[in-house]
């Protein structure tokens, strides 16, 4: 590599080829091969005790980590990614000065090229240090747990003392009947985080939409200060209210004492305590923490339709339900569809509301690991960080990247939005 450029007088820009040539020759000769040539088998030596003579004490020999081996390994293929692109550029870069001197030119020295990262070429400047990070930070790690969804890493192989293997499909299995128990659970947890992103996404969207029309109202004074006052749940933070709320709801919390004394109930409601009740209380509480955010954003859109629509409508005869229906409620969907998407998704992976209030529970023998409550999100922190069953938590990742992107794709494609955006005023 720069062969061609250090034949044609380039030679600054030839040997920074070259020497990167050299740097990544000498980063697999070193380094990187070590991990490539094992990652078939993931290891093949577990930590060894040796007994020294004259010792009491065995002394432990290092033996192959198969996280390290799958890390590197993947980082490993991956930098032949950027190899590859940087040869063709090298090919590019030889081609572009040989015809140079074939019309008679001179080829263009190093400085004058650099100068172009500058200027004509500045948008490679400002991409390089994002796409690095991007790959390293985002790309690199999505590999690694795809990967491990395809090994029996669990508590049982944990490295560096246990080596772990790849299993084929055996994980992905487990989820449709070769395991009985975490079948069951997937389907029911899958199921629920359904109903909970619907729910979740359109009680916030409607009541916050029916919300900001009441303020709107002509007639209504002080619009300002009734914003304002729903705003405030905005300003605390999650963590606290929701936490405040989970021991509020508790059997012995504030609202089971005072529903007792004042003689109301006979016995304490277990509104977290059963699946159905719990259920409902989430979605609750997460319409309380989310109305205000879709009052916000649906102020402005609102404020913007034509109020010729509305009185045109109200000439021919139709009343306030029939002017939502067909006014107010198309218009806001055609322009707010990408937001509806966005909020959706962030539903299913809504792991504050269900964790901070129910930790997922109530808990249940029918399922593996997780509760209720769960959603995949939740349950897929519980087989990591309770379980460490992080072949099962990765497959649930890669199901809920299924879902979400197929979902966001379909409906995205399908909305108006897309099909009439010619058509939006």
């Amino acid at each position: 590599m720069g062969f061609g450029c250090l034949s044609r007088g380039q030679i600054i820009k030839g040997l920074l080829y070259l020497l990167f040539q050299v740097a990544v020759i000498l980063y697999y000769v070193i380094f990187g091969w070590h991990y490539v040539s094992k990652l078939g088998t993931l290891g093949t030596v577990t930590v060894q005790k040796v007994y020294v003579e004259g010792s009491k004490f065995p002394i432990n020999v290092p033996g192959d980590n198969s996280m390290l081996i799958l890390l590197f390994g993947v980082m490993s293929l991956l930098i032949l990614v950027p190899t590859a692109v940087i040869w063709l550029a090298n090919i590019r870069s030889a081609g572009n000065v040989q015809r140079d001197v074939d019309d008679g030119k001179k080829p263009v020295n190093f400085l004058v090229d650099a100068k172009t990262l500058l200027n004509e070429r500045f948008h490679i400047t400002l991409l390089s240090v994002p796409m690095i990070s991007l790959s390293v930070f985002t790309v690199l790690p999505i590999i690694f747990m795809i990967l491990i969804a395809f090994t029996n890493f669990d508590k049982m192989h944990q490295p560096p003392a246990k080596l772990f293997q790849w299993v084929g499909l055996s994980n992905i299995t487990e989820f449709f009947g070769s395991n009985p128990l975490v079948t069951t659970t997937f389907t029911g947890i899958l199921g629920w985080t359904v109903i909970w992103a619907i729910f979740a996404t359109f009680t916030n969207y409607l009541f916050g939409m029916i919300l900001a029309m009441m303020i709107n109202k002509k007639g209504i004074r002080l619009k300002k200060m009734w914003r304002t006052i729903f705003v405030i749940t905005i300003a605390i933070p999650q963590f606290v209210s929701l936490m405040l709320m989970s021991k509020m709801l508790a059997k012995t919390g504030v609202v089971n004492v005072l529903l007792l004394q004042w003689g109301w109930i006979d016995q304490a409601i277990p509104f977290l305590d059963n699946a159905a009740y719990a259920r409902i209380v989430v979605i609750i509480i997460n319409m309380w923490v989310g109305i205000p955010y879709s009052m916000l954003i649906t102020t402005g859109i609102l404020m913007n339709i034509p109020r010729d629509l509305y009185e045109s409508a109200a000439i021919d005869g139709a009343g306030p339900i029939k002017q939502f229906t067909k006014i107010t409620l198309p218009y806001m969907l055609f322009v707010t569809a990408p937001y509806l998407i966005t909020q959706f998704v962030g539903n299913i992976n809504n792991f504050n509301v269900i964790f901070l209030l129910t930790q997922g529970g109530p808990k249940s023998l029918d399922y593996y690991q997780a509760g209720k409550t769960d959603l995949l999100v939740t349950w897929l922190y519980k087989l990591t960080v309770d379980e460490q069953a992080y072949n099962l938590a990765s497959t649930v990742g890669i199901f809920i990247f299924i879902i979400t992107g197929t979902l966001s794709l379909i409906v995205y494609n399908r909305s108006g939005s897309v099909k009439r955006e010619e058509e939006f005023q």
